[in-house]
């Protein structure tokens, strides 16, 4: 579109009109056939549509450009993406492949951090495909843990994280065990070799900025609300995930993960058991809304992490969700919700044991004890 036909639009409305309509849109995606018609389950996905606009606006409009990178949070307590980790700090920055960048700042005492480049985007075909990943195993830093990373298509001598032509993402994943006891890394960006301040907002940017706003929007919610649909016929199991897959959508290659959908009603459990925890850095076990909105976990114990899980004698963990606390170690709550979503994750293991599920009466889950 050239810049007259941008400017017109600009100055007629229609770029506006045409974000609103675009938006409005997707609102379909939350009254598909196969999802749950109840009230809550329809508030929570008008509500998740206002937090992906948000993400979105910060990720495509506010820090969008490439040559003045900067960190943000693009999933946290209410903003929530993909079966967003509650253990995790997720931290963003757009990029350029043909730029270069330096990252400093501190490595913290958090139990995993990683840093990984990225191509496409769920604005465009869905995926995300790292380009270079490096995580703190390999990272190099004095001994106040202070570090340089250098981010470029070029190998660089010291830490390096690569990037090609087509990178458009930088990810960071900080991962606690105990958020009380564990200090957070501390990192910024800048690109190297330029001392230029940004100009003034450019009319044809703005205008294709808002047009990859409401394509994040549209395609994150289809993209999720696709993957939800694929759980129900595995509902109340947790069998393993489609790692290729998930790895392809921005997963990280150090995690092996499992997904499904659970559903119980108020005098039920799902019990899951895993016979022998394999051994890895981390691992956790989260509860979802069906949208793939962790839970919140401000207020409700959802979320169960290798720290805070009590093992049996063998290393094996059963892990309890239900709506009634049975008074048991492991409790995962449901939030009040009758249905959802869930997912396991190792980080570094070597081997996988995958758990088994059974749904069973809170009073015969008590007799059994």
């Amino acid at each position: 579109m050239d810049t007259q036909t941008i400017n017109e639009q600009l100055l007629s409305g229609e770029t506006w009109s045409q974000f609103c309509d675009h938006l409005k849109r997707c609102g379909q995606q939350i009254l598909r056939p196969e999802t749950p018609a109840d009230p809550a389950t329809r508030a929570e996905g008008y509500r998740y549509l206002t937090r992906l606009l948000r993400i979105a606006l910060e990720m495509h409009v506010e820090f969008a450009d490439p040559a003045f990178p900067s960190f943000f949070k693009t999933s946290h307590e209410t903003a929530k993406i993909g079966a967003d980790n509650p253990d995790n700090i997720y931290e963003y920055s757009r990029l350029n492949g043909s730029m270069k960048y330096r990252i400093h700042g501190n490595r913290g005492t958090v139990s995993y951090l990683s840093f990984c480049t990225q191509k496409g985007g769920y604005e465009t075909d869905g995926r995300m495909v790292v380009t270079g990943f490096i995580d703190a195993t390999q990272l190099k830093t004095d001994e106040n843990g202070d570090f340089e990373l250098i981010v470029s298509r070029d190998p660089q001598p010291g830490n390096w994280l690569p990037m090609e032509d087509a990178s458009v993402s930088l990810l960071v994943r900080q991962t606690f065990m105990d958020r009380k006891s564990e200090v957070p890394a501390k990192l910024a960006i800048e690109r190297i070799g330029t001392t230029d301040t940004p100009g003034p907002l450019d009319p044809l940017v703005l205008a294709q900025s808002l047009q990859r706003v409401t394509s994040f929007v549209e395609n994150t919610a289809k993209l999720f609300a696709d993957w939800a649909q694929s759980y129900l016929p595995h509902s109340n199991q947790l069998p393993p995930a489609d790692q290729a897959y998930c790895q392809s959508v921005g997963g990280d290659p150090n995690i092996f993960y499992y997904h499904s959908h659970w559903e119980l009603r108020e005098d039920q459990a799902l019990v899951i058991h895993i016979d022998k925890v394999p051994e890895c850095s981390f691992w956790n076990l989260q509860i979802n809304n069906y949208w793939l909105e962790s839970l919140d976990y401000r207020y409700h114990q959802i979320c169960i992490n290798k720290h805070q899980a009590q093992y049996d004698e063998s290393g094996g963990v059963t892990l309890v969700l239900s709506e009634k606390d049975p008074g048991l170690a492991n409790w995962l709550q449901t939030a009040g919700l009758r249905q959802g979503t869930m997912c396991l994750r190792w980080v570094g293991a070597k081997e996988q044991c995958h758990p088994t599920t059974k749904v069973i009466s809170i009073d015969q889950l008590l007799e059994t004890v």
